[in-house]
Parts: structure tokens; C-alpha cells; sequence
């Protein structure tokens, strides 16, 4: 062993450029605090903006007595209700984030609408010193509540949520993501944060707030704060409760969008790791009840019934009736766009994962610095947002303008600003406006005289970076948006460079600059290019839209990952992905399992589970039987810690160890084993035992789970991985080869399958890593 240290150090001094870029991102972890700690950053993850321990979670059907008693005992009246129950409930999911994503839009139209109008009649009145004060105060105000909210009551509702989602639903369980708090804040914290004119989005915070919803429906409510449903506490599991997180996800997307199949692709494509047809059912089923509620709610705000909220629809962006024709001399250009879109889009994610590490660098400091950041971003975002303008030259009116020019209120193409009567200023009709407004805008036909090519450039870099240094704040945001904007930007640009020499006019670059933008930042193409069709309401765009989703994803690929799995490893979120690296089938289980492993017997004395469990963190323990209960030492099965504690709690304790048959099952109820909710689970710690009680017995038997899947000490650590993540287990025994030994080597969990893990233990497979053929960009900027 120490000559392979030695041969492993020589060659970590010898190692080329790339290697070094390796192993920097393997050994410097995020958080200043856990540098000292070995494989801290699978153990401890930033969720939102908070730093807390982390878990998995059980999506194993745990096949014990007790359960199997319990599923026999069902009727068909049950299975009925479990069933109807079910559908209800992705119902319920649809209903309710519809009217969440409604209110939303409606709140943030209106209150940014009137602060638009006040300061707009401000300045009609040439009193720009007092617009200015009442535009920067009101946006400062909005941010410092969304920031003290979010920073003091739920730290895990900053930023958009989707990455918490994705590792949720990869099997990673972190306190607090889908509580009461969290989707009060998301709500609140994202309509105010919204209305400041940050260029933030509520898009990914709706996909969040539509998982809370799932999850908060899936357990009964909340016996924290007294808001159950006896009738609803029926999915006792992780299972169904990661199903309902799957709908709710898509349903946040449909209600953003008001794109009922992009939500349920975007759902599969991007967030899911597991799927099937029964649940794509049920998925669809919900985003078409937002489908429906939505047009309904759009019928009444038509009327004028809904203050400032805007009669173009909710985020939608049905700019086209007419046909589009366009010709082969056409595709040249577009080909430009998806490069140009994922040569920006893969800058883009590592420029905002460097900014993402400085502000967390910012946000361990204390709660003060995360708000003193958040108002600093709004100052100076209030500071540009009202001073840009004033660089744009004032245009005349078009005589032909389909709709009234200069605009004094909140929307509009054509903003007055400071313009004298009869002109407008096209720079301040895209950034004193909110991002819906600017998109429609940017989007809008037979307005290609409309803008300056020096008012869309200054427009796109100030996207660019302000959407960069807007998102890590303590607040809740999102990322769609923002990128529609700014890939419509330079869409529009690329399009006024091209001028009469193409077919499309310059709405059309704007719609695929947006899309070659999603997709050099995101990676989706199935689901953005269906979410932008209903956007923009023509089919006629799909071979264009799907074109430049190609290359600009194919582009993006050669430089970095997409956004979202950027974000979730710089939060140290332990995701496992669907592919297995090369190292790993050089190396088996038995090579990675760390000790010392804790047992128990199938009847064990009271006084050595306590002690085990207040002494160690580990949430699974092998059951093993001995003689004379067996002949030699076999392995029974694993039980988890949750239910050894509920024995505990219960004190169901024998006096001598032998099998006390099926006694032991009238003394719990099936809802003494259900998995938790977001509410706190008892802890060893609350618990007291007399001496008496110490010298007792308690047998596992009935509550072990004896089917564990196991796997042979000599299975390499690639097949053991994708049936750890197929399977979506929590844990996974390690038994020997030969029968002489013990009868368990070790227990495989999630944390054995990181690299950060196994590249410590074997330095020397750093070489073997999975490599694309990505370029690296250039060390300037060291100081981040």
C-alpha cells in the first residue's frame, strides 16, 4: 500500500493541466468550513441558501412481517381508495398550482405595473430626480422583503429550486425543501423579487412551488402547524410521494408557460430519473387541468377585471397568425444562431457558477451579508435599469404603428421615457419594463424599424450580466426567463445584421435566438422546443426551433454541463448520474465499503441499540441471526433506524430472547412505520429507559426487512451503480464470495458511489475519469 502511495504522489506531480483542473474540483470544496472534513460535500449540501446535512431516501418497498401482515389485511374498498385517492390528488395538484401561477402573474403585473405608471408620470411631468427615487426605493423595498423573508423564516426558498427538486428526485432527501415555510416564502419571496426588476424569473420558483404543493398533498398536510387531512394520509411512502413531486414539477411548468405538454416533457427530460407510462398518465392529466383553469381565469382578466394584468395572456407570447414562409437561403443564419447560442450558453453557466461559488464565499459570513448582497444587486440594478435609457436617441413615431405611440403607462412597444411628444425611446421600452413586457416586445412582428442596433446590444450585455449576478441572491428566482430574454436580444440582433437579405423578419430571430440560448444553457431540446411552440403559438416554427436546439446543445456539450447540474454539484448535492465512469469497472464494491460496520442480532438487548444509535449517524443496520437461533451466522436482513427508534418509542421489549409469534402486531398500527413527512421525526436523543428496561430484548424479526437487494463483494462498482440508481435504493448489502466469512461485508449508500469518495481512496484512477471532448476555458478569472 505505501508503494502505491508513493507511485500515486509521483505521478500527481506530473500530472498535465487537465489534471490539475480535475483535481481542483474534486479537493476544493465550497463551503470554507468543511475543507478539513474528508468527503464533506456528499455529506453536507447548500440547500437554497442554507448549509445542512443531508439524506436518502427510501424507494424500496421494505418487504417485512409487519408490512406484508399489513398489506394482507387490505380490502378491496382500499385498494379502491388508494387508487381514486391518487387521481384526486394530481387533480388537486393541478387545481391549486394553477391558482398559485395565476395570482402570481397577476401580483407581480400589478404591483410592478404601478410602479411603472407612477414613475412614468413622473418623468411626464420632467420630475426624473423623484421618478428615479420612487423607482430605486420601491425596488429596494421589494427586494429587502423578498431577502428577509427568504434569509430568516426559509432559507431553502432562494433561488429557483429546481436543482433541490432533481436531486429530491434522484434520491436525495434535504430537511426543510417542501415545507409549510418553504412554499409561503417561494410564493411571497418570488412575486416581490419578481417585482423589484431583478432580471429573475418565477419560473423555476414555480416548478418548486408546484413540488411543495405535491409533496404537502402526498403526506396530509402538517401536524406542525395543524394542517392535516386524515382522508389524504394515505401514501405512507417515498414512492408515491416521489411521483407526486415528478407531477408537481410538470405542473409548476405548465402553469408558467401555460404549456400543459412542454410541462410534462420538461418533467421527463430534465427532472425525472425514473418514469413510466402510468405516471406520464397522470402527469398529463394534471397539466391539462392548468390547461384549463388558466384559460378560464385569461376569459375574466380579457374583460379588464384584473387591475394592470395585461390582456396578451399569461406569459403567453401568440405573436404570429400569419403564415411564415421561409427558404433554404434561410438556414445559414439560423445554423449561425444555435453556434453563436451555444458558444454564449456554456460561457454563460460557467460564468455563473464562478459568481454562484464568490456569493456563497459572501453567504457564509451570516444573514446580514446575504441581505446587504441582495440590496446591493437591486441598487445597482435600479441604478442601470432607469440610467441605460437615457444613452438611447429618442425616435419618431411610425406613422403605420399598430398601436399607440409614445406609451405613458406600464407596456407597450413604444415607451415614451423622456422623449418629447410624438417620441419614443426603444432602448427604455425594452429595460424599463418588465421581462414579459420586453419579450413580447422583442418577439413582436412587423416592428423591424423599431429598435437601434446600440439599444439591443446595450440590451442583451445587460441581460447577460445582470440575469449572472441576479441569481444567487437570497431570494427566490428562476432562470427561464431571463435567458429568453437575453437569447431574444441577440436573436433580434443577429436578425437587423441580416436585414432584407433573409425571409424571416426579426420577431422570428428573436423567437430562435431565445431558443438556441435555452439550449446552449440548459441542454433540453424536447421539452424547450414544445414549451417555446406554446409560447409563440406556431407550429410552423418547429423545424427551425428544432434545428437550432440541436446545434446549440451539440455546441454547448463540447465546453460544459448544462445549468442546472452546474448549480447542483457547486451546492454539493450528491447526484448520481446515469452513467457509470470508467474508473468504476476497474474497481469492485468490496474496494470502496468503509468500516466499521454496526450489526444486530434478531434479538438484541436494549441497551446495545441505544448505545449504537446514539453513538453513529447511520440510518441502516444488517440483522443477522446466530446460534442457536440459526446453525451458523446468515443474514436476515437490514432495518432502518427510523423504526428501531418507533420500537424504542413503543417499548416493545421481551424479557428473554425468543419469538414471540404475532403479539408484537397488535401493539403498532402501520402508521407507527410511515415514512415522515417534512414535519420532525423523533430522535433517539428524546428518548429514556430505566435500568430495567436497559437489560431487555427486542426482536427485530417482525421488522427487518428480509429481502434487502444484495450484491457479491466481487461485483464491480458499475453494475452495483446502475442497479443502485434503477432501482433507486438507499441501501445495498455487500455479502462475501465464500461462505466462511461473515455473512455482511459492508453496506453500499450513495455516498460510496461519489467521486469526490472514490477518488480519494484511489488517486491514482483520477486518469480514468470520463472525459468528454469539451475545451477548457482559459484561468482568467483565478480570483473567483
Amino acid at each position: 500500500m505505501a508503494s502505491n502511495n508513493t507511485h500515486s504522489n509521483a505521478i500527481a506531480n506530473s500530472t498535465d493541466h487537465d489534471h490539475e483542473q480535475d483535481r481542483e474540483s474534486l479537493t476544493i470544496p465550497l463551503l470554507h468550513s468543511q475543507r478539513s472534513i474528508p468527503n464533506s460535500s456528499s455529506q453536507v449540501a447548500i440547500v437554497g441558501s442554507h448549509v445542512c446535512p443531508i439524506e436518502s431516501l427510501d424507494y424500496e418497498i421494505l418487504e417485512n412481517e409487519f408490512f406484508k401482515q399489513d398489506w394482507r389485511s387490505r380490502g378491496k374498498i382500499q385498494i379502491f381508495q388508494y387508487i381514486v385517492l391518487k387521481w384526486l390528488i394530481c387533480f388537486l395538484i393541478g387545481l391549486i398550482v394553477s391558482l398559485i401561477g395565476f395570482c402570481n402573474n397577476l401580483a407581480v403585473e400589478n404591483i410592478a405595473g404601478i410602479k411603472f405608471v407612477v414613475t412614468s408620470y413622473m418623468m411626464l411631468q420632467e420630475k426624473y430626480g423623484f421618478a428615479f427615487l420612487v423607482f430605486f426605493a420601491s425596488n429596494l423595498v421589494l427586494t429587502l422583503f423578498a431577502s428577509v423573508i427568504t434569509a430568516l423564516i426559509a432559507p431553502a426558498a432562494a433561488g429557483s429550486g429546481i436543482p433541490e427538486v432533481k436531486a429530491y428526485l434522484n434520491g436525495v432527501d434535504a430537511p426543510g425543501i417542501f415545507s409549510w415555510r418553504t412554499l409561503i416564502v417561494k410564493i411571497v419571496g418570488s412575486v416581490t423579487a419578481v417585482s423589484s426588476s431583478l432580471f429573475i424569473g418565477k419560473a423555476g420558483p414555480m416548478v418548486h412551488t408546484g413540488a411543495c404543493v405535491a409533496s404537502l398533498l402526498g403526506q396530509g398536510g402538517s401536524k406542525k402547524y395543524g394542517l392535516t387531512w386524515k382522508w389524504l394520509r394515505f401514501f405512507k411512502n417515498d414512492r408515491d410521494r416521489r411521483d407526486f413531486v415528478t407531477i408537481g414539477s410538470a405542473v409548476g411548468i405548465a402553469a408558467s408557460f401555460r404549456a400543459p405538454v412542454g410541462g410534462v416533457l420538461f418533467a421527463f427530460e430534465e427532472m425525472a430519473s425514473w418514469w413510466r407510462s402510468a405516471l406520464l398518465w397522470r402527469a398529463f392529466f394534471a397539466t391539462a387541468v392548468v390547461a384549463i383553469v388558466l384559460r378560464a381565469f385569461i376569459d375574466i382578466c380579457f374583460s379588464g377585471k384584473c387591475g394592470l394584468f395585461g390582456t396578451g395572456g399569461l406569459i403567453m407570447f401568440d405573436v404570429y397568425s400569419a403564415n411564415i414562409s421561409y427558404h433554404i437561403s434561410d438556414v445559414p443564419p439560423v445554423l449561425l444562431l444555435g453556434i453563436v447560442g451555444g458558444i454564449l450558453g456554456s460561457i454563460y453557466n460557467f460564468l455563473l457558477d464562478k459568481v454562484l461559488r464568490m456569493y456563497n464565499l459572501i453567504n457564509e459570513k451570516g444573514v446580514a451579508y446575504r441581505i446587504l448582497l441582495a440590496c446591493s444587486i437591486s441598487i445597482f440594478t435600479s441604478c442601470l435599469l432607469f440610467g441605460l435609457p437615457w444613452l438611447a436617441s429618442c425616435q419618431p413615431c411610425p406613422t403605420d404603428a399598430t398601436e399607440a405611440c409614445p406609451t405613458i403607462g406600464r407596456s407597450g412597444n413604444y415607451k415614451k421615457f423622456q422623449c418629447s411628444p410624438g417620441h419614443y425611446n426603444d432602448l427604455a421600452s425594452l429595460i424599463f419594463n418588465t421581462n414579459d413586457d420586453a419579450i413580447r416586445n422583442l418577439f413582436s412582428k412587423n416592428t423591424d424599424c423599431e429598435f437601434q442596433y446600440s439599444s439591443i446590444l446595450i440590451f442583451f450585455v445587460t441581460c447577460y450580466f445582470l440575469s449572472i449576478f441576479s441569481y444567487g441572491i437570497v431570494a427566490p428566482a428562476g432562470l427561464f426567463v431571463p435567458v429568453i430574454v437575453t437569447g431574444a436580444s441577440y436573436g433580434r440582433f443577429v436578425g437587423m445584421l441580416i436585414g432584407s437579405h433573409s425571409n424571416l423578419n426579426h420577431g422570428l430571430y428573436a423567437v430562435l435566438g431565445a431558443a438556441s440560448f435555452l439550449g446552449g444553457s440548459m441542454r433540453m431540446t424536447v421539452s424547450l422546443c414544445v414549451i417555446i411552440l406554446e409560447l409563440t403559438n406556431n407550429l410552423l416554427l418547429l423545424p427551425l426551433i428544432m434545428l437550432v436546439l440541436l446545434i446549440s446543445k451539440t455546441v454547448a456539450d463540447a465546453f460544459n454541463g448544462n445549468i442546472y447540474d452546474l448549480i447542483m454539484k457547486s451546492k454539493g448535492l450528491p447526484y448520481l448520474e446515469a452513467h457509470a465512469e470508467p474508473y468504476m469497472r476497474q474497481l469492485t464494491v468490496g474496494d470502496v465499503v468503509t468500516g466499521p460496520l454496526q450489526m444486530f442480532r434478531g434479538f438484541e438487548k436494549v441497551s446495545n441499540i441505544v448505545h449504537v444509535l446514539r453513538c453513529s449517524r447511520h440510518n441502516g443496520f444488517p440483522v443477522i441471526d446466530e446460534p442457536p437461533v440459526s446453525e451458523n451466522p446468515v443474514l436476515f436482513g437490514i432495518i432502518l433506524r427510523a423504526h428501531l427508534v418507533t420500537l424504542l418509542k413503543k417499548k416493545a421489549f421481551i424479557s428473554t430472547p425468543v419469538p414471540t409469534g404475532n403479539d408484537d402486531f397488535k401493539h403498532f398500527s402501520s402508521n407507527d412505520f410511515a415514512k415522515r413527512g417534512s414535519d420532525r421525526c423523533e430522535s433517539i436523543e428524546d428518548l429514556e429507559f430505566t435500568n430495567e428496561e436497559m437489560e431487555m430484548f427486542i426482536d427485530l424479526h417482525p421488522f427487518t426487512n428480509a429481502s434487502p437487494y444484495t450484491v457479491v463483494e466481487t461485483m464491480s462498482l458499475a453494475k452495483a451503480l446502475i442497479l443502485f440508481r434503477e432501482v433507486g435504493l438507499r441501501h445495498m448489502l455487500v455479502i462475501p464470495k465464500v461462505s466462511s466469512r461473515s455473512p455482511v461485508v459492508g453496506i453500499l449508500t450513495r455516498h460510496d458511489f461519489m467521486a469526490e469518495h472514490i477518488l480519494s481512496l484511489y488517486p491514482l484512477l483520477l486518469r480514468s475519469r470520463w472525459k468528454r471532448l469539451r475545451f477548457r476555458f482559459p484561468r482568467l478569472i483565478k480570483f473567483f
